[in-house]
């Protein structure tokens, strides 16, 4: 009995000293930082480190929210090769003359490309000065940018028409746009080199070639085209299922070895096509797709490759209009480049076609133009257009994407939840 009295005292004597314990600690807490009220707060578990980023180098500059990480990058700016990164932000970048363009990695350096507008150049005013393509380059996708400089001379000889591009860009104020640049890294040749696309509409409409052109460029930041060192070359491309006049993006294919895409946008309100790029980028040999997923009225579009779902994803402006804002924008999906391309239907009567395919309805107030893949993360890219036939000070906007695949189909009474959004 005495030693049952005496263990129960000395029980009661440590309960009581553990009680006091935290309170003489909390004015000096350790690991972790303290509350308004004064009392301790635990340190948030740290993130598990990935060895393989570790080695890799980041571009100089001040690191952005989401430090380039090699595993997850491609040189040629392709698909994804892992798990992509955090989630970041969107952002906008302002004040930069360059628009309906993409933005790159090369290296550690981010390029920027895109048309100009700050010589005057008014869309459909004839005659209008045609500024050209420019490019700007940052040590990250926020910047700062370089003043923007031209990719080639506005006032050169368009070895199609044999006039200048300034009479073919800005002559009929039909304008030129679309600047896509691709380098040879992985695919085709394999040799590095950077090569520009884009589209001339006045081509088509003069004799109905297709409106598009590629150039080879001497480097990333140009120049491009004859005249720019054993690299500047011109070429109409030759191509079978993008053979018309519209707006294009470039997708870079998930299996080694292949080479990139275009998918275009067909005259007026046809289909949208897509077509494999030979093995030097500047034309097709063949293999492609037309009416992907059906779609029609569409531009701007853009897609990417997830290896995670093992899909293609396409965006574009649903439906198509000129320097409009807030334009709902849609997607479509595919196992294959080349096969198995669809879009969610609707059902109901007199329902819109697009109901289930757009996934936001006004794209961060502005018009989707391609998407482009930055540090194994795919964002969409959106010009914020002013409304004005000049828009030289409009703003681009990027907002990172990821596509998660939800249940569903047209009538089956469940809530539908689009795969992708736009967290503006």
């Amino acid at each position: 009995m005495f030693m049952r009295r005496t263990l129960t005292a000395l029980l009661l004597a440590v309960a009581t000293l553990l009680v006091a314990l935290p309170a003489a600690g909390a004015d000096t807490p350790t690991g972790g930082d303290t509350s308004p009220t004064g009392e301790a707060v635990s340190p948030p578990p740290e993130a598990p480190v990935d060895p393989s980023a570790a080695a890799s180098p980041e571009p100089p500059g001040a690191p952005w929210a989401e430090p380039p990480t090699e595993p997850w990058a491609e040189p040629s700016g392709g698909g994804w090769t892992a798990a992509p990164p955090a989630f970041p932000a969107s952002f906008t970048i302002r004040g930069v003359d360059l628009h309906d363009g993409q933005i790159v990695r090369f290296g550690h350096t981010y390029y920027m490309y895109g048309s100009m507008y700050g010589c005057g150049f008014e869309w459909y005013a004839p005659p209008t000065p045609w500024c050209g393509f420019g490019v700007s380059t940052a040590p990250t996708p926020r910047g700062p940018w370089s003043t923007p400089v031209p990719l080639f001379d506005p006032a050169a000889v368009d070895p199609w028409t044999r006039a200048s591009w300034q009479d073919t860009c800005g002559g009929t104020a039909q304008g030129c746009f679309n600047p896509r640049m691709i380098r040879r890294t992985g695919w085709g040749r394999d040799d590095g080199a950077f090569v520009l696309w884009f589209n001339s509409p006045r081509h088509y409409s003069l004799d109905g070639s297709n409106a598009y052109n590629v150039m080879g460029c001497a480097s990333a930041a140009g120049p491009c085209g004859p005249g720019a060192g054993p690299d500047g070359w011109y070429r109409k491309p030759a191509l079978s299922f993008c053979n018309g006049n519209g707006d294009f993006g470039i997708i870079a294919s998930g299996t080694p070895g292949a080479p990139p895409a275009i998918v275009c946008t067909q005259p007026g309100a046809a289909q949208l096509n897509l077509e494999e790029l030979d093995g030097q980028g500047s034309g097709g040999h063949g293999v492609g797709v037309r009416k992907v997923a059906g779609l029609t009225d569409v531009e701007g579009p853009g897609g990417y490759w997830d290896p995670v779902w093992r899909r293609y994803v396409l965006t574009y402006a649903d439906t198509a209009c000129g320097y409009c804002s807030g334009t709902p924008i849609g997607y479509a999906t595919a196992p294959s480049l080349y096969t198995g391309w669809s879009a969610p239907g609707n059902v109901g009567w007199s329902a819109p076609v697009s109901g289930r395919r757009v996934f936001d309805g006004n794209s961060c107030g502005g018009q989707p133009r391609t998407v482009t893949v930055l540090d194994g993360r795919p964002w969409q890219i959106i010009d914020l257009w002013l409304g004005t036939r000049n828009e030289a000070a409009a703003p681009t906007h990027l907002v990172p994407l990821s596509y998660v695949p939800t249940p569903g189909s047209p009538g089956d009474g469940r809530v539908w939840r689009p795969p992708l959004a736009l967290n503006c």
